[in-house]
């Protein structure tokens, strides 16, 4: 991701993925070198903060249709957008 996402959007998207906030961040090297304690992760403030700052720590794909979206880790994932 070249840009962060705008700071609304992030806060959209959060509410609308049937996940917790944690789920949004790749862990790993980047993360680690954070030093982020990962209990303040349920906070969904927190993670748009962090994913502000470090947009690089955002998973995706994300799919978003209408007022529902889905992290598409696996890819297939995006099928469950076409389930009503």
């Amino acid at each position: 991701m070249d840009e962060p996402l705008d700071h609304d959007l992030l806060v959209r998207i959060l509410d609308m993925v049937a996940l917790g906030p944690a789920e949004m961040i790749r862990r790993g090297d980047g993360f680690d070198a954070l030093n982020v304690n990962p209990a303040s992760l349920d906070d969904p403030t927190v993670v748009v903060d962090l994913i502000s700052a470090h947009p690089e720590l955002m998973q995706r794909p994300i799919g978003i249709l209408g007022n529902r979206a889905v992290v598409a880790r696996p890819a297939d994932r995006i099928l469950e957008l076409l389930d009503t």
